[in-house]
């Protein structure tokens, strides 16, 4: 299997540092605000990961953080009226509860800064004690970027490049402008821990280093999050840890796209951020997931006003021709292996998640065709669908419930005239009369809707 390394720009063979091992992990969510589609969508591209790896076999330790303290939060908890860890503890609650609506699975591991900082305070000693960091007369604690000479090997910018346009804080109490802030020294009443350089926190880089390290040891397999991150979250991330051990921090480097939103950034700033639990409102997680993933992970997302209606569409077509089959069936027993085949060999190109969502649609023409047929393979067709497909999160409901499911979501008043229609083709496929349940069929589809027949009946829907 072959994944993308951002580190050298090219697909790479995988290959752990231990056999049979994976050590992954994800940069999670700054808790300064409710989860939106891109938190979500990061937290889905790392499940399927973890997940497939150990479809191939790897036992994998995936470890996910949450920071719990930043700028952001420190303000936010402020116009809230509540502490800083008050206000962080709240966030988290409520992220945790819309990811569980979601049906995105906890990682090995749970890691929040808060609960590291005496690994954190050892870290920074460390890189003072070996000349990487030195402490300002404000009690901040700066990294000296030239003293890690690979400085910018993930970005693959210059230091004058990642200068150029870039805020500079604190300036007159660092060595160079490029340095960075591994400790923050306290403001009157902010949120702050002892150190051996007077009360403070961690800056932002630090935290994921230092966890990394206890969790982990010196070296993982992957380190991943959005693309956003490689600079300059990734890049310091790097300096700080290989400065401290010598080693190669990370094997592979991988990073998912961006959200936008019809073509622009999403962004708070422009109020065109999704949060999840209103989208969850409006679709089915699986719908969102589909979308989603019909997208490769390594490119931006374009969020137009259809996408997520498009994916919910499809989605209940399939779910009516699952119905339909295992209605008439029942479940299936074994499946047909080719199709989990190619879906692992879609998959082991980079995760490829858009080519083997692209496979359903012939899939369940087959399995359509099959079912006009009366030919019960199509059973075991849907049943390695299913098998297979789990791993991305869809196909995990009962049919029925899916379908009532989307009904409820999306309530849709039918007219008199076309429930009028459908009644009377029910009548006439009851009476085996299939040329005029044909005719009337024909008839409701002129209205813009179809009749999706059950065992114990029939649910019109809106094209």
């Amino acid at each position: 299997m072959r994944i993308y390394n951002t580190l050298t720009r090219r697909k790479e063979e995988f290959a752990p540092l231990e056999e049979g091992k994976v050590k992954m992990y994800a940069c999670g969510i700054t808790v300064s605000g409710e989860a939106h589609v891109g938190h979500a969508y990061q937290a889905l591209i790392y499940d399927v990961m973890r997940k497939y790896l150990e479809k191939r076999g790897y036992k994998v330790t995936y470890a996910r953080n949450y920071t719990d303290v930043d700028d952001k939060i420190i303000a936010r908890a402020k116009e809230a009226g509540v502490p800083a860890d008050v206000y962080a503890a709240q966030m988290i609650k409520k992220i945790d509860k819309v990811m569980a609506e979601f049906d995105v699975d906890d990682p090995t591991l749970w890691l929040k800064a808060t609960e590291n900082i005496n690994s954190i305070i050892d870290f920074i000693s460390r890189l003072i004690e070996s000349g990487h960091a030195y402490p300002a007369k404000n009690g901040d604690v700066y990294f000296s970027v030239s003293s890690f000479k690979r400085y910018g090997c993930l970005s693959n910018r210059s230091v004058e490049d990642m200068l150029d346009g870039v805020r500079v804080e604190n300036d007159e109490n660092k060595r160079e402008p490029a340095d960075f802030a591994l400790w923050k020294g306290a403001k009157e009443g902010e949120i702050c821990w002892n150190s051996p350089w007077g009360k403070g926190r961690p800056g932002w880089h630090i935290e994921c280093s230092a966890m990394n390290m206890k969790a982990f040891g010196e070296q993982i397999d992957i380190h991943g999050g959005g693309r956003d991150l490689i600079f300059p979250h990734h890049e310091n991330e790097i300096a700080q840890t290989e400065s401290l051990t010598g080693k190669q921090f990370a094997k592979f480097w991988t990073h998912n796209g961006l959200i936008k939103v019809n073509g622009q950034k999403m962004s708070k700033s422009l109020g065109n951020s999704l949060l999840l639990e209103d989208l969850l409102k409006k679709y089915t997680n699986e719908a969102i997931k589909f979308a989603l993933l019909s997208n490769n992970y390594r490119n931006d997302i374009n969020i137009t006003d259809d996408l997520f209606p498009e994916a919910e569409k499809h989605l209940t077509e399939f779910y009516a021709v699952i119905k339909a089959v295992e209605d008439k069936f029942g479940k299936g027993e074994s499946g047909n292996a080719a199709i989990g085949e190619k879906f692992d060999a879609d998959m082991d190109e980079d995760f490829n998640t858009a080519l083997a969502l692209s496979e359903l649609f012939g899939l369940f023409k087959t399995v359509s065709a099959k079912l006009s047929k009366g030919d019960k393979t199509c059973a075991d067709d849907v049943f390695e669908i299913r098998n297979t497909y789990s791993l991305l999160g869809l196909f995990k409901k009962d049919a029925g419930a899916y379908l009532a499911e989307v009904a409820a979501k999306n309530p849709v008043e039918i007219p008199e005239d076309v429930k009028a229609l459908a009644e009377k083709r029910w009548q006439a496929k009851q009476a085996k009369n299939w040329a005029e349940a044909d005719a009337l069929r024909a008839k409701i589809d002129g209205f813009g809707y179809t009749v999706k027949d059950g065992k114990d009946g029939y649910t019109i829907i809106k094209k």
